[in-house]
Parts: structure tokens; sequence; C-alpha cells
């Protein structure tokens, strides 16, 4: 792993810091950060001159495909996607026959279609594709298309439709079938119960590896006092714009969680992370791990809280698909302004993207009076997207629950009670909020609700727009 020095001066990434031992950065471990999606792809045209056939004559096919091939070839050295794009054009519908066939046989994790006709053969091999069931992104460069060719193909699960000049579209199909292939090969550790059990989640794959939450317990109580750990604490005092309650040897408790769970990932090959932390530390002295899930998070490692598989699988697809962290919170109504507040204890810093300067925060007491964790202030005014993932079961399809709205404030916890990191959100729907669907939904930043619908789609999920 790559290491950080700290000094009296400014870290790597701009930030204070306050120690010289080295910090050791937690990156993946599992067979996700091994993983490379593959994705097939192709162009569709007829062989001869387009003349008065949409897209014309005036359309330069050539150029064109010359252009959309190295934006793909572009987009996917970016992503980390193998792409496997056909040399040649499919000229004919025999031809499309003969490479969907290859295709299936492969078993890739996607297909990219690019149309570059609306004519003869061209819609209906978009359409083949689709039927394959191998998730499928269709391009339609303007021109290429009607609505009468993409009615019907749209209707379908399945698939992804980008009838568009912009190909930041196309990259972003692109990025749903990377994110599909990553979380399928997901490994999540869960700290809960007594026995070791492999599960999964349904229709992502995201894998689960339980384990004894005594492992965490015994590894917490022989793990020593190390140097990092006090550069860690000392730091996360150091950005802090202010502290109550907690004190110092709290805050080391809680950087002490974190270096177990970066250990037991590690050693497990996870990687995300999940732990029953109530139910396992609630009754101990240790540490709860909310400093360290929101660190973790920050760092790029999805790290729900309460073993809830719904929060483990919410995590992950936010952080593939938006590489930003989200806030696992229990919702609140507030029925005099007509908003949801999201209220838990452990809420990652780095709300703006992985990289990016993190928000203030400072440093209190979990809402029991005890431990420390970061609390952030969400930006007023900032559009956010709510997401909760609800695992399918007994037939039932796998639903993600959607919204999106903009923070109101920063609810002030005490006077008020509950967990001390409280936003609340005005959603942009009409959904009564005392019944608001869903709990440990993700809030996070940015307008992505269109984004998540269409990943519901590609995936074959269930979209529940609150």
């Amino acid at each position: 792993m790559g290491a950080m020095l700290l000094s009296s001066c400014k870290s790597t990434d701009g930030e204070g810091a306050s120690s010289a031992a080295e910090i050791r950065r937690i990156k993946p471990m599992g067979p996700a950060s091994r993983c490379t999606p593959v994705v097939h792809a192709c162009f569709v045209r007829r062989k001869e001159e387009y003349g008065m056939l949409w897209p014309g004559a005036v359309y330069d096919g050539e150029a064109a495909l010359r252009k959309y091939t190295a934006q793909m070839t572009a987009a996917a050295a970016e992503l980390k996607i193998k792409l496997n794009l056909r040399a040649a054009p499919v000229y004919s519908a025999a031809e499309a026959d003969a490479w969907l066939a290859d295709a299936t046989a492969a078993r890739p994790d996607g297909l990219l279609v690019v149309v570059l006709d609306r004519q003869l053969h061209a819609w209906p091999t978009a359409a083949k594709a689709i039927d394959t069931k191998i998730p499928t992104v269709v391009f339609s460069p303007i021109g290429t298309s009607f609505t009468t060719n993409t009615a019907a193909p749209a209707a379908k699960a399945g698939c992804f439709i980008c009838s568009t000049d912009d190909f930041s579209q196309v990259r972003y199909g692109m990025k749903m079938l990377g994110a599909m292939a990553r979380m399928r090969a997901t490994r999540c550790l869960v700290i809960a119960g007594n026995a070791t059990v492999d599960r999964q989640i349904p229709d992502l794959g995201i894998q689960l590896h339980y384990i004894a939450a005594s492992t965490f317990l015994d590894m917490y109580q022989s793990t020593p006092q190390t140097p990092e750990i006090l550069a860690m604490a000392d730091d996360l005092l150091h950005r802090a714009t202010g502290i109550s309650g907690a004190t110092r040897q709290d805050v080391i408790n809680g950087v002490k969680s974190y270096v177990v769970a970066r250990t037991l990932l590690e050693r497990e090959q996870a990687d995300a992370i999940s732990m029953d932390c109530l139910g396992a530390l609630g009754q101990t002295k240790v540490s709860l791990p909310c400093i360290a899930w929101s660190k973790m998070n920050d760092d790029g490692i999805p790290a729900a809280c309460e073993a809830d598989v719904g929060a483990i699988a919410t995590h992950t697809l936010v952080q593939y698909l938006f590489d930003r962290p989200g806030f696992q919170q229990d919702p609140v109504a507030d029925t005099a302004t007509d908003t949801v507040i999201g209220a838990h204890c452990c809420c990652p810093t780095r709300l703006n993207g992985f990289g990016q300067k993190p928000e203030p925060f400072d440093i209190m007491h979990h809402h029991g009076m005890r431990d420390a964790t970061t609390r952030p202030t969400w930006r007023l005014g900032q559009r956010v997207t709510l997401a909760d993932v609800v695992p399918g079961s007994s037939g039932k399809p796998t639903q993600i629950i959607i919204a999106a709205g903009a923070v109101v404030d920063n609810v002030a916890v005490p006077p008020a009670g509950g967990c001390v990191v409280s936003v609340r959100v005005k959603f942009d729907g009409s959904t009564e909020v005392l019944s608001f669907p869903g709990f440990h939904q993700l809030f996070f930043y940015g307008d992505y609700q269109r984004e998540l619908v269409q990943f519901c789609r590609l995936a074959n999920l269930e979209a529940v727009v609150a």
C-alpha cells in the first residue's frame, strides 16, 4: 500500500497534519478491486452510401465512426473497462446475428451498439442485442433515429438508449455496465452474529461474508495504541472546526476501530465492510465505529452501519456510480416544513467526492453520550439525491427508492434529540413525509435521480421515485 507522511506542515492532499508517523492508505482488497469489466461493442450501418435515406448524404459516417471509436476507447481506458470493439461495422442482418451469437457465448458484462443508420437492419440489431438479456447500451447519434425507432426498445428492461450527440451519456452507460460488473464481484465483510456464513444480495450479486462479531472485539483488545493511530487521531483533531464532549482519547479509540477494520478487510480480502455495531459493541466499552466508518467511506470503501444489507448495496452502488460517499440515515418527518431529516451518528466528510476537499466538521459524542464522531456541515441549498436499495425476496424484484431535493439546514443536536448528524432536506416530490418510504436511505451530494432511474432500467430493477 502507498504511504503518506504527516508533518506539522500541510499533508499531501492539502490538509493539516500533526505527526511524522507513517499512515497507510486503505484500499479495496477483494475481488472487485481486481475486476476488469468486459464490454463488446459494434457499429451498425448499411454498407452503401446513405443517399436520401436518414441520416442522409449530409452525414459523414466515416468521420462519425472515427470520432466515436476514439471516444469509446478513451472512456473505456478511464473507466478501466476492456472494450472489445468489432473491427468493421455490422453491415447486414446476418453479420448482426453472428456477432450477437459470439457475444452471447463470450458472456461479457455488457453490450454497446452504436447505430450509425436508421434503415434496414440497424434498429432490429439493437433490439436483438437487448433481447440477449446481456445489459445493453444503444447509442443513436442525432439523425439515426425517430421516436418510432426508439419507443419499442426503450420499453424493454435491460437497456439504456442514448439518443443524442452528447457522448457523456454513452460514457455514463459504460460506467453503469462497469458498476454492475464490479458489484457482482464485490465481497463485503459483515461482522455480526457468531458464525462464518457466506450469502449473496439478490439481483446485484454482492457477496456477503459474515464473521463472528467477537472477532472485532478480540482484535480491538489486542491492538496497541500505535504512533500511526495517534497521528491519525491528531490529524482529525487538527482539521476539526471544534470539539465538544468527546476527548482526544475518544478520538484515538475511534481511529483504533478504523485500524482494526482495515486489518480485517485485508485479512478477509474484502472490498466493503459492515457491522452489527450496536449489537456487537453497544454493551462494551469498545468504541463504536462511527469515526471508522466515516473515514472508510471518505477513503472510497463502502462502510455500512448496523449490518444492514440494503445499506451495504446502496453504499456500494453510490460509490461505484457517482464517485462519492453517501450518508446512511434514519428518516425523521418534520411536518411543519414538509421536510425529511436524515439523522445518524456516522457521516463521511468528503461529500463533494473522493479526493475532494471535505466539508467543515466538528467532533462530538455519539447520541448515546459515548464515543467520538465527526459531524460535517452540509452546504445549504446543495442539491442532493436519496437512494435506498431494497433487496428482492420471495419473487419480489429488487427496488431502489429514489428522490432528489435540496438541503434546508443542519439541525442542532442538542438541543434537539436524536442522532447528532441531522440534515433537513426538502424533496421535490409530493410524498407524505410522515410515511416517506425506506429506512437507512443514503443522502449524497448531486441531483442524480434521473441517472438512478436509468440504472434501474439497465440493471432490470424497479425504480420507486418518491
